[in-house]
Formats: structure tokens, sequence, C-alpha cells
């Protein structure tokens, strides 16, 4: 009979007969991360064998993770993708730019023992998809919520790609107006859409998002269960 909270008492004992206790590290059993300054869900493994099931899961790219966004300005299209490769930054470490020829070739000659492997490492495919939820506003300013999809995973993805079009998300102050990073993703602003956000409306989205926390959630995730292989599916609101 199910237990009080729901749970199948004889189903976990079977489990963790045949997949072993719980390790008692909940630090040690997380099996992906979050962005920077990103809310929302995280998943967290129970045992050691269910650890590297869903470790496999996400490194064969098996998980579903949908974000939530706010992003500067009105996007025009109401879905699209965004496929531009990632390489660290050589001009602001430790942050990720977008990866041109130009780029890759100011690495010619670095030594990796002086600069790190890290920064020398190739270019990296990285592929978001996008849908508008809604065209909004901010005080007056024009703000556009999406629904993201980092298809590939990349660090700092959702951060890059969406300063590669011209939308930085709100409240990004190492990607976004005036940040720590390379602005729009590291490309020249002769390369972003007609549709970009201005840098005055960048500016004044970031005077009214000070000290708020940055407006990126991690919505939903699907996965199949590592022991039960029962696919799952759970949901986060988002505080924006």
């Amino acid at each position: 009979m199910p237990g009080k909270d729901g749970s199948n008492p004889s189903l976990n004992k079977a489990v963790f007969e045949r997949f072993g206790s719980e390790s008692g590290r909940m630090d040690k059993m997380v099996v992906h991360r979050l962005g920077m300054d990103t809310s929302g869900l995280v998943v967290f493994a129970r045992t050691n064998a269910a650890l590297r099931e869903l470790n496999s899961l996400f490194r064969t790219r098996k998980v579903t993770r949908k974000y939530e966004a706010l992003v500067c300005g009105h996007i025009s299209q109401d879905n699209g993708s965004i496929d531009l490769p990632l390489m660290r930054d050589y001009e602001y470490p430790p942050y990720m730019r977008v990866s041109t020829d130009e780029h890759q070739r100011a690495l010619i000659g670095l030594n990796a023992r002086v600069v790190g492997k890290k920064l020398l490492e190739g270019p990296k495919d990285s592929l978001t998809t996008y849908e508008v939820v809604s065209r909004e506003t901010i005080d007056g300013n024009d703000v556009t919520r999406l629904s993201l999809t980092s298809v590939s995973g990349r660090t700092h993805q959702l951060n890059v790609h969406c300063a590669a079009i011209g939308h930085p998300i709100v409240g990004d102050t190492v990607y976004g107006y005036n940040g720590e990073a390379a602005a729009n993703g590291g490309l020249d602003e002769s390369s972003l859409p007609a549709d970009k956000a201005s840098a005055e409306l960048q500016q004044s989205i970031a005077s009214v998002s000070t000290g708020k926390p940055m407006c990126v959630h991690a919505k939903s995730i699907s996965f199949r269960h590592p022991v039960t292989k029962e696919n799952l599916s759970f949901e986060s609101k988002s505080s924006f």
C-alpha cells in the first residue's frame, strides 16, 4: 500500500536492494547545474547507481529542459533558433563568447600552460530554440517573455545567445548592458538583427532592474526515471 507521502514502500525497498543505499552526501548527488543566477528545477539522485543513469541521460541529451526568461526589447519573430558556436573568452576570462574565425585566429600561438587548456579548446556547437510567450513592458520598457530550450547545454549558453541576437536577459549584469563580459555575446553591433534592443532601452531596463534577480528560470524538466523507466515531467512557476 502507498505510504502517507504517496510513496510505495515495497517498490522503494526493491529499488534500494537493486541500486544500493542512499549516499548521505547531498552535494555529491546533484545531477546537473543551473546557469549563473538561474532559478528553478534541479535534479538530485538518491543512489550512486541512479546518479550514473541520470548522468548518462543528460550526456546523451535524453533530458528535455525548458527555461522561461524575460529579455530586453520585443522580438519580432514568434519562434526561432540561435545556432552559434561558443568559445572561452580570452579577452574577458572566465566568460564565454560566440566563436568566430577572427577570435579563433587570435588564439594561435598562445601557450596552454600560461593561459590554460580550457581557453584553447575548439569552438563548441551550441543551439538554442525559443518561442515567444508574450510581449510585455517593465515600467514602460519593452521586454519579451520567452520559452527557451538549451539543446546543447553549454556553459552560459542562454545568456550569450540572447545577447548575441540583441536581446540580453533582463537583470544579466555579466552579458547584458555594460556587463563584465564582451558586449553582444562577442559579436559586432553590425551583426545584430534589425529588431535588437537599443542601447538606450537596455540601459533603462538595467536601471529599473538594479538589485533584482536575473530573469531566467528553469521551468520544466522531463526525463525517464533511472530505475522504474517511467516518463517523468516536472514544472516550476517563475517568480517574474
